[in-house]
């Protein structure tokens, strides 16, 4: 099945217009999610979420976890970027520019952003002029939001989908990008790998995300601000200190730049690169699918 733009879609049940029952959100027609239906024979674990990569030591299986982390975007959907901003005084919005920038997309081109939460990353892909962004998260609060934000603007649709196993045909995109997820998955390898699906060959897969860090010298005071003040405002302007407890002890427990690097040549693509910005805190990765 083939949407609007061209982009095809497999084991769809239909297109969903938001403002119109089952989700009775009253948004313009325009905004949709596309809702993927599986067979339990061939696909029963995608009615599971997108899981992080080692579960902490509270949480008894990653699927635990995984409840826990999709629950926890719904929670704090109404003040996540609020909190993106005053956790990195403004930076993310630099960071997710550069992340576009990476992409090189080409005019007219066809952009993913996988577990886009609130479609920031998205909405900077408009910048590109492409014919089509599409957004797809599996956090259905955020993608409600991301809806909501971006009513007045027509490249852009928002998908409910499974990072692991999206409903899209190989080769749809010109380029995929994700920010600040790979913490959250179960399977590294695997969510770049179908990153890289579908992507056309010669397009290229793009990941931002935080790093552990390891300047000596400012270590300490990075830690005091992570696992310290960032739990504290959350408390004060989202109302969950338990999710912004969360973020910090993910990045811990994540893999280091050159290690990233390794898994996304493990996942098939070429000539990954990668740079660090503000301080080493943030790693972004590129690289670029084969050409046939």
């Amino acid at each position: 099945m083939a949407n609007r733009k061209g982009v095809v879609v497999h084991s769809i049940t239909e297109i969903v217009y938001f403002n119109n029952p089952p989700f009775r959100l009253h948004l313009p027609a325009k905004f949709y999610i596309v809702m993927p239906i599986f067979t339990r024979s061939s696909h029963s674990n995608l009615k599971k979420p997108m899981s992080i990569e080692k579960p902490l030591t509270q949480f008894a299986t990653p699927e635990e976890k995984a409840r826990f982390v999709r629950h926890m975007f719904d929670r704090i959907s109404p003040r996540y970027d609020l909190m993106n901003r005053l956790m990195t005084l403004g930076q993310d919005v630099r960071w997710r520019r550069l992340a576009i920038q990476k992409a090189e997309l080409p005019p007219a081109g066809r952009l993913l952003d996988i577990a886009c939460g609130t479609g920031d990353l998205a909405r900077t892909g408009l910048k590109q002029d492409p014919s089509l962004v599409v957004g797809a998260d599996f956090s259905r609060k955020m993608l409600e939001l991301a809806a909501s934000k971006h009513r007045r603007f027509d490249r852009i649709a928002f998908v409910a989908a499974d990072g692991l196993r999206m409903p899209f045909s190989s080769n749809s995109f010109d380029a995929a990008v994700t920010g600040f997820s790979m913490r959250n998955v179960t399977d590294i390898q695997g969510f770049i790998a179908e990153m890289a699906r579908v992507v056309k060959p010669g397009g290229k897969v793009v990941v931002l995300e935080i790093t552990p860090f390891n300047r000596p010298v400012l270590r300490p005071l990075f830690q005091f601000y992570f696992r310290k003040i960032v739990p504290l405002l959350g408390a004060l302007i989202a109302g969950e200190k338990e999710a912004y407890t969360y973020l910090p002890q993910s990045v811990d427990i994540f893999l280091k730049p050159e290690a990233l690097k390794q898994r996304m040549e493990d996942a098939g693509l070429s000539r990954v690169q990668y740079t660090l910005l503000s301080l080493g805190t943030v790693a972004l990765h590129w690289g670029w699918v084969d050409t046939a």
